[in-house]
């Protein structure tokens, strides 16, 4: 038998042990409580029959991979020919052609009225290359404005209509079909991963849904110190949850095609056991009602293939973070909900926190791979907008549950990371270009394609608007008395307007639900965080431009982004790491502020929110890094979750702490189980010793016979 001492104990030498030697760890506890020998360490793959316990584990050290797994249940995932149309060909939408045309046509409306006014300005005397240029980047910007406004304004409307905030729906019965929750992870923090687990899994048993779960850490890691700190917290999780939800474990010996291909391999190999699986990241968490709400779903619609819930941003602790935190949480529901409102049943997937049907996503989604070099061939990168559409493709519904609460991620800390981030989503955004031609798409699926490459070329297009206004409206001659002059300054304050707009809209739904208001610490702080978020945009956003504009070069140009881990935490810049990184940005700022002031004093004053971000780039890097500095104090810049944090976030927080304050004693248990163990060596005694001692026990009884 094993008491709560040994327990702790074991849990203690589980928490941080070399690969090799881990296993034999937790055969010794069981040795010490048992008072029996034990096992040899594991070096193979292959559990041996004479430890129960192991095989009770199911885990398989050996090679580069690492496996504790259940049974396999395979599952055929073809790779897709997208050449050819598949069949049954995509369903259609009714009841939505008429929202598309108002999305269409009112965006572009608002960019045929922009290039026209342009035009008529720049148009007499006829209009040079520079000025074509000027018209048709400003055109196409209009659009994507208008677009983004447009769809806003249907998700304000929409949430007028609904007269509440994210509730969750009441769970009207218990779900039938098992679901597997999937979480990826390459080279991530091993104390966020299972904190998450374990907290899902206790909110799960609180609602007693907890056996028709299983839980899947995938793991890429490569790094051998985070592969020994995964396999020690799947047993120390295992230890803590109990049998149910299952908490399983496998890392890749060989990482083939990122997280697309780790989340395939697993369908393969268990996808068959399995007619759910609910896609997470490392960082992602979820309530249990948003769990089961999203299972139910499934199942009450047998031909929708992924529902993909809308994450709250959490645990920012830097004042970037905060500031994306926030503007997530206030602004994010109107564009989701605007999003749901025109897509329907040709939503997308953002590859996490979506559940998916695994029939339907192993007989749509097979990925192949592209013909060429990276950045613009090999694997796809970007492959969660590429699986929807081959999800619809098939017939299968998507779409996105933006009223859902209970669903979370977190973000970058800090700009540069943010930056590293946006380097790989622009590179597998901008190989979308190769797929929206593929056969058979739905036109909203190759929307979606289309707008995922504009989110990351709209930045390089607005620069390159910026420096051809340097050269164009100097020329124009435009004075503040000229009839032309309002006219273009309209255009500009109206696209302006168009970026503000649903700021406000998402304002004014705040300050008008006294729930949401109080959730964002009242109305004064939620006013004020506004206006700190807007001015922080108008200082923050060049320079991101001019970031974005860069990476989109270096894909042009052929250079591939590689896969570095996402830091989840922030660890402040120092300054010499902050000037590196911004250098070039300070002195492009100045010299662009200098030329202006030496040309045209007007175009400094017009450029000056452009100058000043670029000449300002490396101190603001620097200071919003830190944690718990200006902004990043909780009094600005609250959100819901900070008031009155859902229970899964507070356990996923308390055991993450838990985590992070064990780190010496894993640190130290881990060199005791590295050093060299005692060698004791026991001699034979020599003939004289043994004499000697046998008549030192002789001479008492001799003595005592003597004496009676």
């Amino acid at each position: 038998m094993t008491g709560p001492a040994t327990q702790t104990r074991r849990e203690a030498a589980a928490a941080a042990l070399p690969l090799e030697s881990w296993w034999s760890a937790f055969e010794a506890a069981d040795a010490l409580a048992a008072r029996r020998p034990a096992a040899a360490p594991l070096r193979d793959r292959s559990p041996p029959d004479a430890s129960a316990r192991r095989a009770q584990a199911g885990l398989r050290p050996g090679g580069g991979a690492l496996s504790s797994m259940p049974d396999p249940s395979p599952l055929p995932m073809p790779r897709q020919d997208l050449r050819r149309t598949p069949r049954p060909p995509p369903l259609a939408s009714a009841g939505r052609w008429r929202r598309r045309a108002v999305l269409v046509l009112g965006s572009g409306a608002i960019a045929a009225a922009a290039g026209a006014t342009l035009g008529q300005v720049m148009g007499f005397g006829g209009l040079t290359a520079a000025e074509w240029t000027t018209i048709a980047l400003s055109t196409i910007l209009s659009g994507w404005v208008g677009f983004g406004f447009v769809s806003a304004g249907a998700g304000f409307v929409a949430a007028l209509r609904a007269h509440t905030a994210a509730v969750a729906a009441p769970l009207h019965r218990a779900p039938v079909a098992r679901t597997a929750i999937l979480l990826a992870a390459c080279n991530e923090d091993p104390g966020l991963i299972f904190a998450g687990v374990e907290a899902m899994a206790a909110d799960l048993q609180r609602l007693g849904h907890a056996a028709s779960y299983d839980f899947f850490v995938l793991s890429d890691t490569r790094d051998a110190a985070i592969s020994q700190d995964e396999a020690a917290g799947l047993l120390r999780t295992r230890l803590r949850v109990g049998a149910r939800p299952g908490i399983f474990y496998r890392r890749r010996a060989v990482n083939a095609d990122r997280k697309a291909g780790n989340i395939a391999d697993w369908v393969q190999s268990h996808g068959g056991a399995y007619p759910f699986m609910l896609v997470l990241d490392a960082d992602s968490l979820m309530s249990a009602e948003a769990i089961v709400a999203l299972t139910l779903a499934m199942e009450d619609d047998p031909r929708l293939g992924l529902l993909q819930s809308v994450p709250t941003i959490i645990n920012a602790q830097t004042p970037f973070a905060r500031l994306q935190q926030f503007a997530s949480r206030l602004y994010g529901p109107i564009y989701a909900l605007g999003q749901q409102w025109w897509s329907g049943d040709e939503g997308n997937y953002w590859g996490h926190n979506a559940i998916v049907r695994v029939a339907a996503f192993a007989q749509s989604a097979g990925l192949p791979h592209l013909a060429g070099r990276q950045p613009w061939g090999g694997h796809i990168l970007s492959h969660d907008f590429v699986e929807a559409a081959l999800l619809r493709r098939r017939g299968w519904k998507v779409r996105t549950l933006a009223t859902l609460p209970g669903s979370y991620e977190e973000t970058p800390p800090t700009i540069l990371d943010t930056a590293l981030r946006d380097r790989r989503w622009c590179q597998g955004n901008l190989q979308h270009a190769r797929l929206v031609g593929a056969a058979g798409l739905h036109w909203v699926s190759r929307l979606h394609l289309l707008l995922g490459i504009l989110a990351y070329l709209a930045p390089a297009l607005w620069l390159a608007l910026f420096v051809d206004g340097a050269i164009v409206w100097p020329t124009e001659h435009l004075k503040m008395q000229s009839a032309q002059y309002p006219e273009v300054i309209g255009v500009y304050v109206a696209m302006l307007s168009l970026l503000a707009a649903p700021k406000a809209m998402a304002l004014g739904l705040a300050l008008g639900a006294r729930g949401a208001r109080r959730g964002f610490g009242g109305g004064a702080r939620l006013c004020l965080g506004v206006a700190v978020e807007l001015l922080a945009s108008m200082i923050i956003t060049p320079m991101m431009m001019v970031m974005q504009s860069v990476a989109v070069i270096e894909v042009v140009v052929g250079r591939d982004s590689g896969w570095r881990p996402q830091r989840r935490e922030g660890v402040e810049l120092n300054r010499r790491e902050a000037w590196r990184a911004h250098r070039g940005h300070v002195a492009l700022g100045t010299a662009g502020a200098l030329g202006a002031l030496v040309f045209d004093r007007y175009m400094l004053l017009w450029a000056s929110p452009v100058f000043l971000s670029l000449a300002l780039s490396a101190v603001l890097s620097l200071h919003t890094s830190r944690p718990g500095k200006a902004l990043g104090r909780p009094v600005l810049l609250r959100i819901p979750e900070d008031e009155a944090p859902p229970p899964v976030l507070t356990r996923a927080r308390a055991l993450r702490r838990a985590y992070a304050d064990e780190a010496a004693l894993r640190r130290q248990i881990d060199a005791l189980f590295r050093a060299p163990p005692p060698v004791y060596e026991l001699k034979a005694p020599s003939r004289i010793a043994r004499a000697a001692s046998a008549s030192a026990t002789a001479a008492p009884r001799t003595a005592q016979l003597g004496s009676s």
